[in-house]
């Protein structure tokens, strides 16, 4: 266990120093320090995959399902690739939510900290939860495989209904809980007006985040779990994945127009996971392949994205 509570320990060091240090005072993130962060959990996520083979190597952490050192490497590249890939769509709702609620960019970022925060604690349930799962009932796989595929083919499709924040469920029971401003009160979440506790627009952003974050998590760790259902390793990648996703929002969501093939990237990725989940028991890929297939249809729907015209692709 003590690998773990290092493991989170350190996670929970950098968020301090991230909101009490790095970002102190409150300021708009430009794109340099975007590309910065981004450029820096990145090259921390990947060295990790260092951290690793050192377990593994050493017998330090659980290896409940028997992975080679090298083989536990792949797997923890491929979930991460995975779950930054699939993080693209969460960006996108991100970015409408933040519209939608008018947040201003000063205070952006203190939103998608503790959306972050709450974030950790949600996945490191549902991946405890799914990994229980899979270890007790082999034929929940097959459950999870058809899920992908479904949401694979409805993103093919184009049937993802448009999000609207402020006719969504949630919204409408924080409005019988707390009465909501109708303005933003500075970094506050909450005031108090005569009396009355009100909720303000940043707090209805994080919440509407927080539980967007939980529907999005139910195809990215499905997909994790089909790589490996190693907990420690679904863990530490999808993590160290959503540690990057506040800095990459700031650098993507104003180049998403740009992006217009990204979709069909994950269409890719998704429906590959899936199929691989529904014949896990009858074919077994090497790692190497998986890794592959989501590397290539990243930069795939990237190099699309870049090079061919938008008039072109509209003509289509």
């Amino acid at each position: 266990m003590w690998i773990w509570i290092i493991f989170i320990a350190f996670i929970l060091v950098f968020l301090a120093l991230d909101l009490g240090v790095f970002n102190k005072e409150n300021h708009v993130i430009k794109t340099k320090e975007a590309s910065i962060w981004t450029a820096i959990w990145v090259t921390v996520a990947l060295s990790f995959s260092g951290v690793i083979y050192w377990l593994f190597a050493n017998g330090l952490v659980d290896n409940p399902t028997g992975l080679t050192p090298n083989t536990a490497v792949l797997k923890y590249i491929t979930g991460y690739l995975i779950e930054l890939s699939l993080s693209v769509d969460n960006v996108f709702v991100i970015a409408v939510i933040f519209s939608s609620f008018k947040i201003p960019a000063l205070y952006q970022h203190r939103v998608l900290f503790w959306g972050i925060l709450g974030a950790i604690v949600f996945r490191a349930l549902m991946i405890l939860f799914g990994v229980a799962l899979i270890t007790k009932f082999e034929w929940i796989i097959y459950v999870f495989g058809v899920f992908l595929l479904w949401t694979a083919f409805k993103m093919l499709k184009g049937e993802e209904e448009e999000f609207d924040p402020k006719k969504s469920f949630v919204f409408r029971q924080i409005k019988k809980i707390y009465p909501i401003t109708g303005s933003i009160q500075g970094e506050n979440f909450f005031v108090k007006r005569m009396g009355i506790k009100a909720a303000t627009p940043l707090f209805v952003a994080l919440i509407v985040i927080e539980l967007t974050d939980i529907l999005f998590a139910l195809d990215s760790i499905p997909a994790i779990l089909a790589i490996t259902a190693d907990p420690f390793i679904v863990f530490s990648s999808n993590i160290l994945a959503i540690m990057g996703l506040r800095s990459m929002y700031f650098l993507i969501s104003r180049m998403l127009e740009k992006f217009r093939f990204i979709n069909y990237s994950l269409v890719v990725i998704l429906a590959f996971v899936g199929l691989k989940m529904l014949f896990s028991h009858y074919i077994h890929l090497p790692e190497w392949v998986s890794l592959t297939v989501i590397s290539v249809a990243l930069i795939g729907g990237v190099i699309a994205s870049l090079t061919i015209p938008e008039k072109e692709a509209s003509a289509d």
